[in-house]
């Protein structure tokens, strides 16, 4: 695919495809990696699963002390037994 580097405010950016996005797995609002090896730019999608957070970095935070209990949510309705 060939595209052109263009201006948008103080930045600079490049429109890619709908096609590219979808063969790279990416979706409008994914964050991904840039990186620059021997001139040429590499954009790769980021170790992120489609959100802000890791859950390895959610289960990092969890307290050491941190206890679970069970909630009584009522008798079961409809087919959830």
């Amino acid at each position: 695919m060939h595209t052109k580097i263009q201006k948008w405010g103080n930045s600079q950016g490049l429109r890619l495809a709908k096609n590219i996005l979808e063969d790279a797995s990416l979706n409008v609002g994914d964050e991904v990696d840039i990186k620059v090896q021997e001139g040429i730019i590499i954009i790769a999608p980021s170790k992120l699963i489609r959100g802000k957070y890791r859950i390895e970095n959610l289960i990092a935070e969890i307290p050491a002390d941190y206890g679970t209990e069970e909630v009584d949510w009522g008798k079961p309705v409809g087919r959830e037994e």
